[in-house]
């Protein structure tokens, strides 16, 4: 890298939705944006997130200068714990509710750290390369900014995830910023595309506020209505409208819980007294109550779920229920969705999601019309897409070019794909390490993918164990190999099939012993390699084989 250079890269965040991660490099100082996880998709059985790989950050630790967050959603706060795990950070700046989600999650996991500087509007980073300063937006949570970083080689405006909303139930957006700041000249605009194949205009706040007035207000039924957490706006109208119409709110869901408290801590919601436990909502009218849980995309362990298993502790349904789903499906969370749905409706509840109701969810993120108004905010020169998967990033590609900006100024780039920014323009770099680390448990890295491999196979065709008796200084079988499985087939309903493939592993040890040198890593691999073809073969399965050889060296001595 050229010393007078500045440098831009993503290790998350391009070609998918969600680990949003940006950095931005000027010689010995780098500050980065964002640092989220992603939820893993069904086939990575056992993985709880997926996050980035941080060895480039590990490789340059003492340039870091800070860590930026625009928003307290998991996709952009959720790696920070194991960030913090793995390198020092020396300063977070965040939005006030970005702090305290970050805060609990902190806390939650032993990791002390309290270097965060509170961010908002007016708030500004002076170092020796960088100016920057903050953009308040429109979002789906409170607090949410973009950055506006100058450089010695031009500006770069990073939206952060935004949408334009004229009458939103938060503060609007500070489009005058952005305007003046587009009118100072920007060189690079950094745009979230995640909706950028939908036409038009998003729906304002207000409009679903409405909707959900008018069911606190008309439905005779408990009521009960799964959102996202972290939508504390949405949350902070549903308790408003519920004063408004004398309902009790019951909280299920530890994020639930946990976004209540903060829109209390930070004055959003005053009202403590309408909160109650369920076990008092037992004294109250059915149309006193109104049900506040997680679960809008189907989690197995979710609030809404286990209510609709009839698994909950604390709540049965009732016939005169209404189940709201006040959001919409994560891509891939469909299927799980709907067997929630079919479940409530068998249980004889009435369920409204945004399908049946339009107006009882809004995205959080611009559509077309509301990205074509950014780009003629902001007027950049270059333009480089963010947060979503390819389909998105080229589309809005499609849409800058509509509004002036030169293809050949417009950058579809991949995770560790670097621009580099001088006097004279940008253009594509060298690029850096990136890719995927999951998250298993406790154990970051760990598991790989010939163990997510391993793992899918064990699921599809389960695993069988031999286990053998050897003498291995007279390189002999003491007693016939015994087999066991799981996944893979009834033991007691094959017997037939177990004796078949006990005999093939006792051949397979016994040909090995006779013809070579015994070494318990070759004998292992040799059976694995032979017996895998013939079980194949036997029943168009290929289960984990795992032979465990137990060297017995005085079998025979006694």
């Amino acid at each position: 890298m050229n010393n007078d250079e500045t440098i831009i890269s993503a290790l998350g965040g391009l070609g998918e939705v969600g680990k949003n991660m940006y950095i931005f490099i000027h010689k010995d100082e780098i500050f980065i944006i964002d640092c989220g996880v992603m939820f893993p998709e069904d086939e990575l059985l056992g993985i709880d997130y997926v996050i980035q790989d941080f060895s480039y950050l590990k490789e340059n630790q003492d340039k870091i200068k800070g860590l930026i967050i625009t928003h307290g959603h998991e996709d952009h706060i959720g790696g920070i714990p194991f960030l913090l795990q793995s390198l020092s950070i020396p300063v977070i700046y965040a939005p006030k509710i970005a702090i305290d989600l970050i805060s609990k999650k902190l806390e939650e996991r032993n990791i002390p750290y309290k270097n965060m500087e509170t961010i908002d509007n007016d708030y500004k980073i002076h170092s020796k390369y960088f100016d920057i300063e903050f953009v308040r937006t429109t979002h789906s949570i409170p607090d949410s900014y973009a950055v506006y970083l100058k450089t010695p080689n031009g500006t770069i405006f990073e939206t952060g995830d935004y949408k334009f909303d004229l009458t939103p139930i938060g503060p609007v957006a500070d489009i005058r910023k952005m305007a003046r700041l587009g009118s100072n000249g920007v060189k690079l605009l950094m745009s979230d595309s995640t909706n950028s194949l939908v036409e038009g205009f998003s729906k304002s706040e207000s409009v679903v506020d409405e909707t959900l007035t008018d069911i606190i207000a008309n439905h005779l039924g408990r009521v009960i209505i799964a959102t996202f957490a972290s939508n504390i706006y949405r949350l902070k109208h549903i308790i408003e409208s519920c004063e408004e119409n004398n309902r009790k709110i019951i909280i299920f869901g530890r994020s639930m819980e946990n976004a209540i408290q903060i829109a209390f801590d930070n004055g959003l919601i005053k009202d403590r007294t309408i909160i109650i436990d369920a076990n008092k909502a037992k004294d109250l009218k059915h149309n006193e109550v109104c049900i506040l849980c997680t679960g809008t995309q189907g989690e197995p362990l979710a609030a809404l779920s286990r209510i609709a298993n009839g698994t909950h502790k604390q709540i049965s349904l009732l016939q005169d229920d209404l189940v709201v789903f006040s959001s919409s499906p994560i891509p891939g969370n469909a299927a799980s969705i709907n067997r929630v749905i079919n479940k409530l409706y068998l249980k004889g509840v009435k369920v409204f999601t945004n399908n049946d109701i339009d107006n009882v969810h809004t995205s959080g993120h611009a559509k077309q019309e509301e990205q074509k108004l950014m780009f003629r905010l902001i007027q950049p020169e270059y333009f480089m897409p963010m947060h979503g998967e390819y389909r998105m990033l080229k589309e809005q590609v499609n849409t800058a070019t509509l509004c002036g900006v030169k293809e050949e100024n417009c950058f579809i780039m991949k995770n560790g794909d670097t621009l580099v920014m001088d006097k004279n323009g940008i253009h594509r770099g060298s690029s850096i390490t990136a890719g995927d680390v999951y998250v298993d448990g406790s154990r970051i890295g760990d598991v790989g993918s010939i163990v997510i491999k391993d793992r899918k196979l064990m699921s599809q065709d389960g695993i069988l164990v031999t286990i053998l008796n050897i003498n291995p200084l007279k390189r002999k079988l003491l007693i016939k190999p015994n087999v066991t499985t799981r996944g893979f087939v009834l033991v007691n309903e094959n017997a037939e099939l177990i004796s078949t493939i006990e005999k093939k592993i006792q051949e397979i040890v016994t040909n090995y012993l006779e013809n070579n040198t015994y070494n318990y890593v070759d004998l292992r691999n040799v059976i694995i390699l032979e017996l895998h073809p013939f079980i194949s073969k036997l029943t168009g399965r290929r289960p984990i084989i795992l032979p465990v050889i137990m060297e017995v060296k005085k079998a025979e001595e006694n």
